[in-house]
């Protein structure tokens, strides 16, 4: 596999609130069931999803192919294996994949299908995608009642747990059961559904019992296999319920080996296997928020900017062949297998958490490159399927699953990339609203009487058009991201007036007034090209504009039927590439906007010059869709 994770919502007080997708703003739709307050004092709080309303781009497009395919889906067949299980008549038909029923890994997608039913419900407010959810929970619930193991539920037997205690290989059960557990919770938070939690609350109370009398050295067996993020949800649970046994579940999967040295500083990532570590870092997380306890606080922070300092990609993923290597290597390492999605998943979960204790914008500038060259560029514009791997090895191509007998990990995270694009453009503190991202919305912040809406093309164009639409709040701060790359400057203008930036780049605008219904503001940032070198070869690298990637279009030369679309998100290595494929240019040294130029007329295209034996049309990598491309050049 191996990864995996997911959430956001709708149900935390606004004291438990941090930042995930999941739980990271749960600012309160049923405060009365929460019981706890959070030990820290967030600087930026994040909105829920029902309160950012996304408008025409193609981050809603996206999020409409991912509705309707979750709507296709065929309840029965998500459902096959866990009534299978649980000894209940059936006449459905198992999914392909990684769900089919010889595979220990079953049931880790009817988790996503949950969380992402959750989100879109929440993004869109319809009800199809409730009604959707409910008959899973009261499914669910029926197979729990009829297992009748103490709120054990799973689609494979209890035995599968009992294997990885003993150190028995089996294929991840913690991590599966962790996507059900969330699924199940993102459902209460995001609509409220009691039923869920009281599921939800079974398998944790059983999880406790099964593990509370295990010793350390048990425990450390068991933990060498993937177990998702078994912390986060626990810590989760423990937000809403008080239960100190939530709590204590979340500190038995504290996995000493991997964590101990973060705690220490040290980065020892190499060879482990990537995903299996992100979400152990989102829980302790999570646990800093509800504890207050600074060494999970510098887990986070320390493993964060390691990860992006010596193991990122220019697009903002990590990874290859699912594992970290040794730091500061990223040229020894542009093959076909690199830069999970799932990472990039958890990766930006955790940074929505970082974002809200600080407000630092290094987390919102990081948050914008994963978004744009990872996530935005997973699905297939014309089927809505994703990817496993975003291949760098020049001459390569985005590989898709298939609709019925693919579920990989990245599958599920799918799910939830594409129903949550509105969770991180805007975030709040008590005097006013951060704009992070350049993203077509309305923000409705009814507790305060305050409503925007973004109108933008970004990043086909540089400027962005804010409209203050209603503000009951008399003087409020708007904190607009300058970003990193901005370097040549910004333009402010308010209701055409120019606002003078004394701002540097890597910082936010601040415009604090009491702002009228009808003011307007306008933001351009403009767009240069820029190298993006990797970290131990100055002359290995991709070229961006602005904030995007653009990788080169290579054709579709030689490229046939199973691919793009396959059962084995690793069939892409079976095809050669052809001789066509151009991956150096002579460029070195030669500044990139000498020997890179824009299309007349067409937004985000560009050409290079006399610096290889043809012209190579540079696109973004999120528009590469079914053609061969290059990433990274070599410059000679």
């Amino acid at each position: 596999m191996k990864s995996l994770v997911n959430k956001t919502a709708v149900v935390v007080i606004a004291a438990v609130c941090s930042a995930h997708v999941a739980f990271a703003q749960y600012i309160g739709q049923y405060p009365s069931e929460q019981k706890l307050a959070a030990k820290i004092v967030n600087k930026a709080n994040s909105f829920n999803l029902q309160d950012v309303k996304l408008l025409d781009s193609r981050f809603k497009e996206n999020m409409q192919r991912d509705g309707k395919w979750l709507l296709a889906l065929d309840t029965r067949r998500l459902l096959h294996s866990w009534r299978i299980n649980a000894g209940i008549s059936t006449n459905a038909k198992a999914f392909g994949g990684w769900e089919a029923l010889d595979v220990e890994l079953r049931g880790h997608t009817l988790g996503h299908v949950m969380s992402a039913l959750a989100m879109m419900y929440a993004s869109t407010g319809e009800a199809a995608y409730k009604n959707k959810a409910d008959s899973i929970v009261r499914a669910l619930a029926e197979c729990q009642e009829v297992l009748n193991q103490n709120g054990y539920l799973s689609a494979f037997p209890q035995n599968f747990i009992d294997r990885v205690i003993a150190g028995k290989n089996v294929w991840a059960p913690w991590y599966t059961l962790h996507k059900v557990m969330a699924g199940l919770t993102d459902l209460y938070l995001y609509a409220g559904d009691k039923k869920a939690l009281d599921v939800v609350e079974k398998m944790s109370n059983w999880a406790y019992h099964k593990l509370q009398g295990l010793t350390p050295e048990q425990l450390a067996t068991m933990e060498r296999t993937e177990f998702g993020g078994m912390i986060e949800v626990a810590y989760n649970l423990y937000a809403i319920t008080g239960n100190e046994q939530d709590k204590r579940l979340a500190e038995l999967f504290y996995h000493h080996s991997v964590l101990d040295p973060l705690a220490n500083r040290e980065d020892k990532l190499a060879r482990l296997h990537a995903n299996t570590q992100i979400p152990k870092i989102i829980g302790e997380a999570r646990g800093y928020e509800l504890t207050g306890d600074e060494k999970q606080k510098t887990i986070a922070d320390f493993f964060w900017q390691t990860v992006i300092d010596h193991h990122t990609y220019a697009t903002g993923g990590n990874s290859d062949n699912e594992h970290f290597f040794e730091p500061d290597q990223l040229s020894k390492h542009i093959t076909p297998i690199t830069t999970e999605s799932c990472n990039t998943y958890n990766m930006l979960k955790l940074t929505r958490h970082l974002f809200t204790w600080t407000a630092d914008v290094k987390y919102a500038d990081y948050y914008e490159q994963a978004l744009y060259n990872h996530i935005l560029g997973t699905q297939d514009p014309e089927t809505g399927m994703v990817t496993y791997f975003m291949s760098f090895k020049p001459g390569l191509f985005k590989v898709y699953n298939t609709p019925d007998n693919s579920f990989w990990c990245c599958v599920g995270t799918g799910f939830e990339n594409h129903a949550k694009y509105a969770e991180s453009i805007y975030y709040h503190n008590d005097k006013g609203v951060y704009v992070n991202l350049f993203i077509p919305s309305v923000l409705s912040w009814k507790e305060k009487g305050f409503k925007l809406t973004q109108t933008t093309k970004y990043p086909d164009e540089a400027t962005t058009h804010l409209t203050i639409d209603q503000n009951n709040m008399g003087n409020t701060a708007l904190y607009i991201r300058y970003p990193s790359w901005a370097t040549n400057g910004a333009v402010i203008k308010v209701n055409g007036k120019s606002v003078k930036v004394t701002q540097k780049p890597g910082s936010y605008i601040t415009i604090d007034r009491n702002w009228k219904a009808g003011d307007k503001i306008d933001i351009t940032y403009p767009m240069a090209l820029r190298l993006v070198k990797t970290n131990d070869d100055a002359y290995k690298a991709a070229i961006a504009y602005g904030p995007i990637v653009l990788a080169g279009d290579m054709g579709t030369e030689g490229i046939t039927k199973p691919a793009p679309f396959a059962k084995d998100q690793q069939d892409l290595k079976n095809y050669p590439i052809p001789a066509s494929v151009i991956s150096t240019l002579n460029a070195k040294d030669k500044p990139v906007s000498t020997w890179v130029k824009q299309v007349a007329g067409e937004p985000l295209t560009f050409e290079t010059k006399g610096v290889a034996s043809r012209d190579i049309k540079l696109l973004p990598y999120y528009a590469i869709d079914r053609q061969r491309y290059v990433l990274y050049w070599d410059l000679k």
